[in-house]
């Protein structure tokens, strides 16, 4: 008996109407969320990053808000944590105390090795380990843990889901980071029991019952909120400063005073005042030289026109200036590490940069060595450091080779750092003019260093995820792209390509706030350059494993649109248009196990297994329609008139024929059909399928396919019939993919030959393609004419793609793309190439018009997807067709052709005069025909000679046709006015007079 959970496998009323079922989904949806009834007591603040890289705080905290007129006891009561999946709750007991209309709650939870801040005084303490990023917070009259996804009933007070969490009111709150906490609007005081609309990403403020009221309804008071270094470390005789600032939402910070006891030396300049509420006022912490060593701990006090004060304090250390052991070109040295690795040493540097996790210092001076790096990285970790750009620092510290998980050589840094003292300020260092290919960044490592000529972006896929893109002097071609594996030219391009990278950071080494780098449309393309790059270098781990050296920008980079996106193919016009789309795996089932008809528990199958957890697409319905929509967008604007779909969901006709209806929905009328699935579809969660316009073509015979076990998504072949009548057949096909490589050795291991893994597999497929399965698909069509496309995961020169093109099959691309450009239609590990094909039989070859790659995908920022991802920074999505997928569509004009056709009348016979060879007994002679037309006509040329007399025989004839004998010109065209002759030999025995009619035919018999 099949499970209760597994989708039926003929759904009731399958896509009659899916626009409506879809929306109908929704609204139920929207009907099942808990709506919890307004309460007094709520949660106005969630923060998950404490103790994370980059953080303020070292802990998580949760707080509460009494937003009601009257106390409220809270014996008994409790918070409680979920993660965003589970249905399992943690619980944190709160204190017995009334707390006040307006008056906030702490509950301070789980500590981190990250942040630089203790929280306040927490009011409660517990040690649940919140998610930085998505999770779901509860607040309960009881300390009874809840159970299920999103508890509801009388022990629940308030419910807040954030991120991606599967519990809420209403919908999820928007995703905190490190930096950012989520608060409840109206400093707590508005609650429409909608976590989407009651809450925004914020400042992180933790306020405990000691922090001024907020009375719903009344004034709302702001406090001054300070921004001061926690300590500032300078040489003794140097002297130093640094900036404090003050603001307050809804006053004017006016003065600010030293609250400390007075030190001789250190005081307060340059004041500047806010201009209104809501802007800072700044102020100047000077220590003059003079100040003697010692620890003095400075108290600043800031007030406002409200009458408000807040102070802030700053450990100012004035130490003695140890001695300069060794200079930074010493120890960086000439060699792959520092010889003084793992010791202490004190150098000096003028401050370059600072990143998230330290800073850049360097010589100023140098030693002249080319081979020794004048720079290197001051690693300080969450402990913040008051130095700036400019300023000349002294530096003790601990010698260290830091090497990147899956990294091949380490990077010299200071480390377990004891003191940065502060000399003086303003110097500047010059950047060395640097470029690309380069085999020596080692020796620029932590340098400022200026790259002459312009880069280009070779990769954007972690651009939202680390705020990283990939440049080099040009694209970066894969290596078997262009030449077979294991060749001379491989192996020098692979080398060429592996010292031609930099890798762009924003030097915060987290998820950024912002995306960095974004242009022109919310996009920047592979493709695109940016000139007169500045910055630091840096060493690395970088998105997609491994490591490599960076690029820490010191001036804001300035990229140019050189890759414009482009508007669908225009070809040479034929009879016949064909499209090779990947759709990144388009299911009709989500991974939550809802689908397209509302239904729930719903799962997609792999083998004998169906559960949600074999699904690949989107995760939601919200996902789907987003995806949906670039999709259909990009299938419009090609306007094929076959399409050969590639990841698509493998659930009988159901996903295509939605993908279909939705089509025909945008285009305005019904355009395309579903071709009819083979019999065999695969035991994968996806497989391939077609769609065409019956308009345009018809279809011949039913689908076939190859259901051998090497095919686990067995390839789709379709005879279709064009309006003249002309045949063809189209096999889509989607090869094994280059991921999951297997473990050991052996032909399917990763050879390190730029195929990946699964290449033997892959051959193994194309070999039964072309040796069984094409014979089949032409032998059941009676016709030659084949065109294979899709996704063969293998670029253009590996050897899956010789064995095809050496059964006679031509590469399109390389035909028709290669001489104008790189063909490509995808981009990983910062490499360009096709694994989406066009390759047609001998005999259609001659008929394909022209072929192009649409670029609407592979050089698009993976970030501007259709995913609803609660760590994307922003969402960039729009409904156009640009990234939909990961893989470019490839388009094809065919120009079918009769295999000959009738040219008598487009030229002038001329035959000579026979005569008798007494020798061979045969009468022998000239024929010729004359082009009389203003173009070229094509060859081969068939010239048949009807009407012979009875015992007339033509001795030299290549074949018969119709009955008639005929002679084969072979060549391969006929230019106006040209003229082509051949000898004739006749056999006539009764020596009768010869008389024939000659007609002419251009093309094969």
């Amino acid at each position: 008996m099949p499970s209760p959970l597994a989708a039926p496998s003929v759904p009731p009323s399958p896509l009659h109407k899916p626009l409506r079922l879809t929306v109908m989904a929704a609204v139920l949806a929207s009907l099942s969320l808990p709506a919890l009834a307004a309460s007094d007591i709520v949660i106005s603040q969630v923060y998950g990053g404490g103790g994370n890289t980059g953080a303020v705080y070292r802990n998580d905290f949760i707080e509460l808000f009494n937003r009601g007129a009257s106390p409220v006891n809270l014996s008994n009561w409790s918070v409680q944590y979920g993660a965003a999946a589970n249905t399992s709750w943690s619980v944190t007991a709160l204190p017995a105390i009334d707390l006040q209309p307006g008056q906030y709650l702490l509950v301070q939870q789980a500590k981190g090795t990250g942040g630089t801040q203790d929280l306040p005084a927490p009011d409660a303490t517990g040690t649940l380990a919140l998610s930085g990023t998505t999770g779901k917070v509860l607040l309960s009259n009881s300390k009874t843990a809840q159970v299920g996804a999103s508890p509801t009933g009388a022990a629940v007070i308030d419910l807040v889901g954030f991120g991606t969490a599967n519990g809420f009111e209403g919908a999820v709150a928007p995703a905190p980071s490190n930096t950012l906490s989520i608060l409840r609007a109206n400093g707590g005081c508005g609650d429409t029991d909608d976590n989407s609309v009651d809450f925004a990403t914020g400042s992180v403020t933790p306020r405990n019952t000691a922090s001024p009221l907020n009375v719903c309804g009344g004034p709302v008071v702001h406090k001054i909120i300070t921004s001061c270094p926690a300590s500032l470390a300078l040489a003794a005789g140097s002297g130093g400063s640094a900036v404090l600032r003050a603001s307050d939402v809804d006053g004017v910070v006016n003065a600010a005073i030293l609250s400390s006891p007075a030190v001789a030396g250190i005081s307060l300049a340059g004041f500047s005042a806010a201009g209104v509420a809501g802007e800072s006022a700044t102020v100047s912490l000077l220590v003059a030289a003079g100040v003697p060593v010692g620890n003095y701990p400075v108290i600043v006090s800031f007030s406002n026109d409200q009458q408000q004060t807040a102070t802030c304090k700053v450990d100012v250390a004035v130490q003695g200036l140890a001695a300069v052991s060794h200079t930074i070109p010493q120890i960086q040295g000439a060699g792959a590490a520092s010889p003084y690795a793992n010791s202490v040493q004190t150098t000096e540097g003028v401050v370059t940069l600072k990143v998230g996790t330290g800073f850049f210092i360097q010589d100023a001076a140098g030693d002249g060595d080319p081979s020794t790096s004048d720079g290197i990285f001051v690693y300080t970790g969450a402990t913040a450091t008051t130095v700036q750009p400019g300023e000349l620092v002294r530096v003790t510290g601990t010698v260290f080779e830091y090497t990147p998980t899956g990294a091949k050589n380490s990077y010299t840094e200071l480390k377990d750092v004891t003191a940065i003292l502060t000399q003086s300020a303003g110097h500047s260092i010059v950047p060395t003019n640097v470029t690309l290919p380069n085999d020596k960044l080692a020796a620029v490592e932590g340098m400022l260093v200026r790259f002459t000529q312009p880069l280009t972006v070779s990769q954007n896929a972690y651009l939202g995820a680390r705020g990283e893109l990939t440049l080099s002097a040009g694209r970066r071609e894969v290596p078997t792209n262009r030449y077979p594996a294991g060749s001379a030219e491989a192996q020098a391009l692979i080398a060429a390509n592996a010292n031609n990278l930099i890798v762009l950071d924003d030097g915060i080494f987290v998820t950024p706030p912002t995306i960095p780098y974004i242009g022109q449309d919310n996009t920047v393309r592979s493709g695109d350059t940016v000139a007169d790059l500045t910055g630091v270098v840096d060493f690395g781990a970088i998105g997609g494993g491994g490591a490599a050296y960076k690029l820490q920008p010191t001036q804001p980079p300035q990229f140019s649109r050189d890759n414009p996106r482009t508007g669908s193919p225009e070809l040479p016009s034929g009879n016949v248009k064909v499209a090779s789309a990947n759709v990144l795996n388009f299911f009709t089932t989500f991974t939550n196990g809802n689908n397209i008809f509302g239904q729930t528990g719903q799962g997609c199958t792999v083998g004998a297994s169906t559960t949600k957890s074999n699904c690949r697409g989107a995760d939601n319905l919200a996902e789907f329609e987003r995806q949906r929509d670039k999709i259909v967008a990009e299938l419009k604007a090609i306007d094929a008139d076959v399409v050969g779909l590639m990841e698509i969901q493998n659930n009988g006709e159901i996903a295509v024929t939605y993908l279909v209806e939705q089509l025909n929905a945008a285009i305005g009328g019904v355009t395309y059909a579903v071709v009819p699935k083979p019999a065999a579809t695969g035991t994968d969660a996806i497989r391939v399928a077609m769609i065409y316009k019956p308009a345009r073509l018809g279809l011949v015979g039913g689908a076939l396919s190859d259901a051998n076990a090497i095919n686990n998504r067995p390839p789709m072949a379709q005879t279709f019939q064009a309006g003249n009548g002309e045949k063809f057949s189209l096999i889509v096909n989607h090869l094994k993919s280059k991921g999951s490589c297997p473990s050991g050795t052996g032909p399917d291991a990763d050879n390190n030959d730029s195929q990946s893994c699964w290449n033997a597999t892959r051959v193994q497929q194309a070999q039964r393609l072309v040796g069984s399965f094409v014979p089949q698909v032409a032998a059941a069509a009676g016709d030659a004419d084949v065109l294979v496309i899709g996704d063969l995961n293998s670029y253009g020169a590996e050897d899956p793609i010789q064995v095809i093109t050496g059964a006679g099959f031509v590469n399109e691309l390389e035909r028709f793309v290669r001489p104008s450009g790189m063909p490509y239609s995808y981009v990983f590990g910062g490499q360009s190439g096709y694994l989406d094909h066009a390759l047609a039989s001998a005999s259609l070859s001659p008929q394909v018009a022209g072929v192009a790659e649409w670029h609407v995908n592979a050089d698009e920022p993976e970030v501007i997807d259709y995913n609803i991802d609660s760590a994307k920074p922003q969402d960039l999505y729009n409904a156009l067709p640009y990234r939909a997928s990961d893989h470019d569509p490839v388009v094809i004009s065919l120009d079918l052709q009769p295999a000959y056709r009738d040219i008598t009348a487009s030229v002038a016979q001329a035959g000579s005069g026979l005569a008798y060879n007494r020798a061979t007994q045969k009468y022998t002679g000239t024929f010729s025909f004359t082009n009389t037309g203003t173009s070229a006509l094509a060859g081969p040329f068939q010239v048949v000679f009807g009407g012979l007399p009875a015992g007339v025989s033509l001795a030299n004839a290549t074949g018969s046709h119709a009955g008639a004998a005929y002679v084969t010109v072979n060549a391969a065209s006929l230019a106006p006015g040209a003229t082509a002759s051949f000898a004739v030999s006749f056999s006539n025995p009764s020596k009768v007079t010869i008389n024939y009619s000659a007609s002419i035919y251009a093309g094969n018999f």
